[in-house]
């Protein structure tokens, strides 16, 4: 566990070491050793950490409340850096331990991560999840690069380890060049998709109040199954996040992300990652900064829907 736990100033949101009686953690996953393009989001959980701090008393504007007292920083997780399958085989203890007692946040890292993260939460829960997907690409490539696994493999693997329920996978900003059944494979396989093609124009809450409505309509009908955030930054448009190591113009706004998080609030989360912040890229710490607002604002709404 990193040092940087146990001192508040290098914490998110300058919250105390995560202890037995906090109801929400993060920790980082300072792992990117299945990058493509550009590496460098192992730093990101300190970035997105520092960028917090800007987020003074952490009082939220839109749920009007904060994580003073509920929420801890467990750091960042000891991790190999070289193998994908060394770093898995670490991370799953140690997730399945810290989610058993808390509702988790956890700051990435590659896209790599949320595999084995899903596989802990569906080991946990007993049933698949339900997953929100926000990316600029679908991640459901059957290799990578000739490798079986990595962070653009992740939805496909998860898919077919039975970690997900298909009906219930919903990609939002996927935008990135790939075949079509790639591109499609969310939806030939009963999930839904929302281009950021289908999103241009629609900036307010009314606007993308069809998005919600299709993601709470499945949800329903399917007894309202446990649900999984997966934020991969690069969903942003890279004026918004230009530190990432996969950017592809066309993305969404950080208003639309955000709209669409506190919207999303009273559905039935039980964790979220924010992966593939990558601090050498960024430019006045733009991406960071949005990354950190995310996380706030996902807990703080997962705060106010569960009374803590």
């Amino acid at each position: 566990m990193s040092s940087f736990a146990f001192l508040s100033q290098h914490s998110f949101l300058k919250c105390p070491p995560l202890a037995a009686g906090h109801r929400f953690g993060v920790a980082g996953l300072a792992w990117d050793g299945a990058v493509t393009h550009r590496p460098g989001a192992r730093f990101g959980p300190r970035a997105i950490r520092q960028a917090s701090h800007m987020l003074c008393d952490g009082t939220h504007p839109f749920f009007d409340l904060d994580l003073a007292g509920v929420l801890g920083d467990a750091g960042d997780l000891p991790l190999p850096n070289t193998s994908l399958a060394a770093m898995r085989a670490a991370l799953e203890p140690q997730a399945a331990a810290l989610l058993a007692g808390h509702h988790m946040a956890w700051l990435g890292g590659d896209h790599s991560v949320t595999l084995s993260l899903l596989r802990a939460y569906r080991q946990q829960l007993g049933q698949p999840l339900a997953v929100i997907h926000f990316d600029a690409h679908c991640d459901t490539w059957q290799d990578h690069f000739g490798e079986p696994s990595g962070h653009g493999t992740w939805v496909y693997e998860a898919l077919a380890e039975g970690l997900v329920m298909p009906e219930c996978f919903t990609q939002i900003g996927i935008r990135s060049s790939g075949v079509r059944a790639a591109r499609e494979y969310v939806q030939d396989q009963g999930g839904q998709i929302f281009t950021a093609r289908d999103l241009r124009g629609l900036e307010s809450p009314a606007q993308l109040a069809p998005v919600l409505q299709a993601i709470t309509q499945r949800l329903q009908a399917h007894d309202q199954p446990p649900l999984y955030l997966s934020l991969d930054i690069d969903c942003l448009d890279p004026a918004f996040a230009p530190g990432t190591g996969t950017p592809e113009p066309g993305g969404l706004s950080s208003n639309q992300v955000l709209s669409l998080l506190e919207a999303m609030a009273p559905l039935p989360f039980v964790g979220m990652d924010c992966v593939e912040v990558a601090p050498p890229f960024d430019h006045a710490e733009l991406t960071s900064h949005a990354a950190a607002t995310f996380v706030w604002t996902y807990l703080a709404g997962q705060r106010q829907r569960l009374g803590a």
